[in-house]
């Protein structure tokens, strides 16, 4: 049987923006839903989380948040090259800077300013809406089977209707393989828990925080989980809608 959710996840070529108003447009988009950046410096293996916090396409002008940890600074002081890569429903969005930015301070807040890039990669990885949890609110996730030793307990990021966003605390990367099929994943849902296979399909130790980031797939769901993890996506749908709206007042 065809399954649509695999459908859905089907990978899109990447794109190149190269015009100022679609590179605004989808800048403004990370900065509105206050997506993370991360920062990498060429030939430097330490990463650096930011965020947007102003576009100005009339002066070509964008500002980026302090950075954490903040000693990424003596790197942009250098004057060193580095690259920026965030993700917004899905989509990957990166570009190149030249390390060419002016650092300014306003009381307590600090923020780099810099051109806009003149092109922007822009990747929509799959087709299915990916929520993300309050921070406040985050479900409690066990992974586990016959091919680990003992299961494995985090916390759930992010979830869409093919797969989720797991986070765990310390380095267990030694413990998971990328590619393998864990047979038992159970997540606490506010309506009940859910329990499927995964597939692991991406792995990630921040060591500057001490915590591992997986991201799986579903794998052979049972129509009642798939049903499960629809009304569970809904759910956070619905609440993002409404504090969207909220915001506006």
């Amino acid at each position: 049987m065809f399954n649509t959710l695999n459908a859905e996840d089907v990978p899109q070529s990447p794109k190149v923006l190269t015009t100022p108003l679609e590179i605004a447009g989808i800048l403004r988009l990370l900065q509105e839903s206050h997506d993370p950046l991360i920062i990498t410096f060429h030939e430097r293996n330490q990463r650096f989380q930011s965020y947007l916090v102003d576009i100005d396409r009339d002066r070509k002008i964008l500002s980026l948040d302090e950075m954490i940890p903040r000693d990424g600074e003596r790197y942009l002081e250098n004057g060193e090259a580095f690259r920026i890569e965030g993700f917004h429903e899905g989509v990957r969005v990166a570009w190149e800077s030249s390390g060419n930015l002016t650092i300014s301070e306003t009381g307590e807040h600090r923020t780099y300013q810099g051109n806009l890039p003149d092109e922007v990669l822009y990747h929509q990885r799959r087709n299915a809406f990916r929520a993300a949890l309050k921070l406040s609110q985050l479900v409690d996730v066990e992974l586990g089977g016959e091919k680990l030793k003992a299961p494995i307990h985090g916390k759930l990021l992010d979830i869409s209707a093919t797969g989720c966003k797991l986070r765990f605390a310390g380095d267990i990367s030694p413990r998971l393989q990328l590619g393998q099929v864990y047979d038992r994943f159970s997540a606490a849902l506010p309506f009940g828990s859910m329990s499927t296979s995964v597939e692991l399909r991406h792995l990630h130790f921040e060591e500057n925080i001490d915590t591992t980031f997986a991201g799986v797939r579903f794998h052979n769901m049972s129509g009642l989980v798939q049903r499960q993890v629809e009304r569970f996506v809904y759910q956070l749908q619905r609440e993002a809608r409404r504090f969207d709206k909220d915001d506006d007042f």
